[in-house]
Formats: C-alpha cells, structure tokens, sequence
C-alpha cells in the first residue's frame, strides 16, 4: 500500500519511522503548500514538480520556499549569460569546423607575466592528497562508507558519476544537507569527515522539475543555489567549505561567469568573499590553452586545476572528429598519461598551478580491488593502480582521485613516501615548455577489435544503468560512469565516420559491424545476467537501440548525458520510477 513514511539514514540505507499518510495525498499538499508560500514571497514565476513517492520528507527539507526562492533568483540574474556562453561554444565549433583552424595561446602579457598569485587557502585545503571519485550522495550507503574513509576529501558528484533522476537530485541534496548538519546516523561530525567536494553538473545538463519563466533551469544554478543555500554556512563556520569541483569548462569566459555566480552567492547570503573555493576539471582541449586565464578570473575563488583523462580525450572528437588526423587509437592499447597529448596536458596543468600557489591535482584511478586479498588479481591490481600514480606524484601532481576506498590508504602512504608535504608546489616544471602542437598531438595506434567490442559495451550498459537511475556502474574490475561512456561512444562514432581499420582483423568499422557486435554484446549480457524479469530483458534491449542511434548520427552528438536527458526513453523511464 501506498503510505508516505519519515524515514531516517540507518547503516547506509534507509529505515521507516512511522508512517504518516497516503503519499499521494501529502506529495499533492507539499506543492501546494510549496506554491502558496511562494506567492506570499512575491515569487509567483516560478513552477517546482511535486515529490516522488516516499520522498516528501527529502522535498520538504531541500525546497523550503525561501531555498526555493533564492534559486530562482540566481536563475533570473544569471540565465542570460549562461544561455551567451552556450551560445559562444556554438559559434566557436563553427569558426573551427569551417575554417579547419586549432586552438592556441592567446598570450596576455598583463596575465602571463605577472606575479599574481591565487587567494590564500583555508588549512583544509592545504592537503589535497586523496579524494574519493564519483560518490553520488543519493547513493546512501556509497556517501556513509566514503564518509567514515580517511580520504582528504569526498568528490560529492551531480556529474559524472550521478544520474540526474528527480528522485536521486532530491535523495542527493537532502542526504547532503543530513551530513552537513550533522544529522545522519553512523557518520562522523562534519567537521571530522574527510571534505565535502561538491560538485554540481556542467552547463549541458537543465533541471527538468523546476521552471522560472516558464524555461526549465540550468542544472547547475539549481545544484549550486540548494548547497549554498542549506549547507554553506555551516561549513563555513567550521572551516570546511563552501567547496567544490566545476566540471567541462571551455575557457576563461566561463570562469569568469562561475565567479560572478560565487560573489553574488556569497553576498547574498551574507558571507565573505572569497570563501568559495573550487577546483576546476579542464576537461575540454578548448580550457587546456586558457589554464592560466581561468585561474586569474577565479584567482580567489580557486584551489587549483584538475586532469583527468576521458572526458579530456572525448573532447578531441567532439571538437575535431570529423577530421581524419584526429582520430583517436584504441583507447585501452594506444592512451595514456605517459603518452603525446595526455603528457603534455598534465605537464601544464602542473606548470601552471604551482607558478600561482595552487593545487595540481590528477585524476581518478577507476579499478576496483578484488573483494578479497587473497584473490589471484589482488596485487596485480594494487600494483598496477600504485604504479600509476607513483608517475603522477613524481611528475608534480598534489593529489588525485581513487573509487574504491580501499585504495585510500594505500594512496596516501605513497604521498608520504614520495612526497611528504602538504603540496609540491616547489616542483615548478620552469624547463618544461608546452606548445599548441604539443597538446594536439594524437598518439599513435590503431583500432582493436577488443577495443571497439569494449567501448560499446560501456555505452549500452551505461544507458541501460541511466535507464535505472543508476550514474554509474562496475565492469571487468573497475568503475565505468559518464566520462569513460563519452570516450567510448565518441570512438565508436568516430571509427564509423572514418571508416577505421581494425588492426587484428584488417576489418573497416562499419555500421553493420558495430550492429553485429552490438547483438553479440546484447546477447551475452542476458546469458551472464538471467534475467528474471522480461522488463530488465527489454530495458537492455531499449538501451542497445538507444546506443546504435548515437553512434551513427550524421551530427556528433556533444553530449551523452546531453542527449539522454532530453530523450524521450529516459524521461519515460524516469517518471515510472517517480
């Protein structure tokens, strides 16, 4: 039956209190309760979806009417802009297609040669070792482990690891608010727990459960405007945010907009400026030759910059995919972090951080150790994971990301072997010089079978997880979530178009060849997961349908998660799962 409870966070999950009422009843007086005391605020632009089911409660705490109001506001000052700066990426990626010209330098002598440094850190951020990955808060038991770790901080993610459902957005930014007021069961204090990174989604993505002016919001303004508003205070007064982690900046045009976003927010909400602080993912080649322009627009609203190396590598295909001395290599084989332009990007991450006093930081290592130590694949994977990130601390790094907490401790003892202090900002790379061609360099290789079979895996199980609210999922041993589903879609995309050669076969990638394996692909995911029910059958049958459209679309689609959020399968499937 049908009952709305009060549920509280118990060993992870969640456990019933009591029970109030039929559910429909309250989710229809929580919006009308919602809208009546907005009105009386004078906020009568605005439209907010009721709650899902047996989330009331979660609705109720996260969009107060004053929450509620103050998003709205946010929305209404910066909205122009944000719709400019998308805008802007169009343009741009027209100039390039047309002209066939490249990104590079654009030298500000005012910018590049000056003795600026970024704004002082809090002692919290003075250590930016280990962080946890991809922990979606609306994954209860995933945030309570990641919160009990020893990691320095928590990457609490919206993005790339979360899946935009109403339910997990509301799950997610009340179990935010829980920990911040320290009202969540079996979790240390805020102030003992490793630092809340929290990182709301990129511009791609818009709330589709709350309208002001009768046009859905931008999903970061609504991620961003709730954690500031119920949590930044708190944080702040225990030295401990507000924190977080901006992702899929293009350049410094749009770190200058999150700036004018962190003043606003933080004179409104009476705070002192400067208290934000983020750390900016350049994961796009365009923000690559602007690293240093987005630290000095938000020279003090920053930590530093991050490298990661999927989002970064798609980004090549979305901007020069159609050109075939772009293509990428079997990913898996032919990239890495020791390789061409992967280097040299991080290099200058490096570079260019510790010349103005921030944090360099890498990005996340996404193999899972076996579940026990006595698994044959237990030290191979521990080795190949610390063999990885011992590269990146000895070329500079200040810390990085790891998924499986196991690998936290493991990670941070090798911090204290190679590098014992808070951060190698000494390491200033001055002998490294990193031109254009230097960042554009494809590495060499060629296309696998295993790595085209492996790619399209990821995609289909990927939308097959969206599909189910879920951001992200574990195949072959490691963690695969939004990011490696770009890259892999982006290279089955691309080999298509230029009919790429499959070095071990001597085969062309063909539309009837990725639909041949996507088949085999499909067929041996029901064999190894005996479905039960006909409707997960189906859900991954719908998802391969779903994969075979992206992948062959005359016009790159420039965004997975783009592109699921506004099709109409996924929004069907979300609303069953309200």
């Amino acid at each position: 039956m049908n009952k709305l409870c009060v549920c509280s966070s118990y060993r992870g999950g969640w456990q019933v209190e009591r029970n109030i009422c039929k559910s429909w009843d309250l989710k229809e007086s929580a919006v009308v309760s919602l809208q009546r005391e907005l009105k009386k605020l004078g906020c009568d632009n605005l439209e907010v979806k009721g709650p899902p089911v047996d989330l009331e409660v979660p609705y109720q705490t996260v969009l107060t009417p004053e929450a509620v109001s103050f998003v709205a506001r946010l929305v209404e000052k910066f909205e122009s802009e944000v719709e400019e700066i998308l805008r802007q990426r169009i343009i741009y990626k027209l100039e390039l297609d047309k002209t066939g010209g490249l990104p590079d330098f654009k030298v500000n002598h005012e910018i590049f040669h000056g003795n600026w440094k970024v704004g002082q850190l809090p002692q919290r951020l003075q250590c930016r070792h280990v962080d946890l990955g991809d922990v979606s808060p609306s994954n209860t038991s995933h945030f309570v482990a990641a919160l009990k770790s020893s990691a320095q901080g928590i990457q609490v993610d919206f993005d790339d690891g979360h899946c935009p459902t109403w339910s997990n957005q509301l799950k997610g930014l009340y179990n935010v608010y829980l920990v911040v007021h320290d009202k969540m069961k079996g979790v240390p204090p805020i102030k003992d727990a490793p630092l809340l990174m929290l990182r709301p989604r990129a511009w791609n993505m818009v709330e589709h459960n709350m309208l002001v002016n009768g046009k859905e919001v931008h999903g970061p303004l609504f991620d961003f405007g709730l954690l500031m508003f119920h949590n930044a205070k708190v944080l702040l007064d225990i030295e401990s945010g507000p924190f977080f982690y901006l992702s899929k900046l293009e350049g410094k045009l749009e770190a200058r907009l999150w700036d004018r976003i962190f003043t606003w927010c933080e004179k409104e909400l009476s705070l002192p400026y400067g208290c934000i602080k983020a750390c900016v993912l350049i994961e796009n080649v365009l923000a690559s030759f602007e690293m240093e322009e987005i630290l000095f627009e938000l020279c003090h609203h920053t930590m530093g910059l991050n490298c990661g190396i999927w989002d970064y590598s798609a980004s090549f295909i979305n901007k020069f995919g159609h050109r075939p001395e772009f293509v990428l290599p079997d990913r898996n084989k032919y990239v890495s972090m020791e390789r061409d332009f992967l280097k040299s990007y991080m290099n200058l991450v490096i570079k260019t951080c510790h010349k103005r006093s921030c944090h360099a930081t890498g990005g996340m290592a996404a193999l899972l150790l076996p579940p026990s130590e006595n698994h044959p694949q237990y030290d191979p994977v521990m080795q190949k994971v610390i063999s990885a990130k011992r590269n990146e601390i000895e070329a500079g790094v200040d810390g990085f990301m790891v998924y499986d907490i196991r690998l936290v401790k493991p990670a941070q003892q090798l911090f204290r072997k190679l590098a014992p202090n808070d951060n190698q900002w000494l390491v200033t790379k001055s002998d490294v010089i990193v031109r254009a061609s230097d960042l554009l360099k494809m590495p060499s290789g060629s296309v696998t079978m295993a790595g085209l079979k492996h790619n399209i895996t990821v995609g289909i199980l990927f939308i097959q997880n969206w599909l189910r609210g879920q951001g992200h999922f574990y195949l072959n041993g490691a963690v695969e979530d939004s990011a490696t589903a770009e890259i892999s879609r982006s290279q089955v995309w691309q080999w298509i178009r230029h009919r790429a050669r499959i070095e071990d076969s001597d085969e062309i990638v063909t539309m009837a060849t990725m639909h041949n394996l996507v088949k085999e692909i499909v067929n041996e995911e029901e064999q190894r997961s005996h479905f039960i029910k006909s409707e997960d059958s189906q859900q991954l049958q719908t998802a391969a349908e779903m994969f075979e459209i992206i992948v062959t679309k005359r016009d790159f689609p420039e965004f997975i998660t783009t592109y699921l959020n506004q099709d109409s399968t996924f929004l069907s499937y979300q609303e069953k799962m309200n």
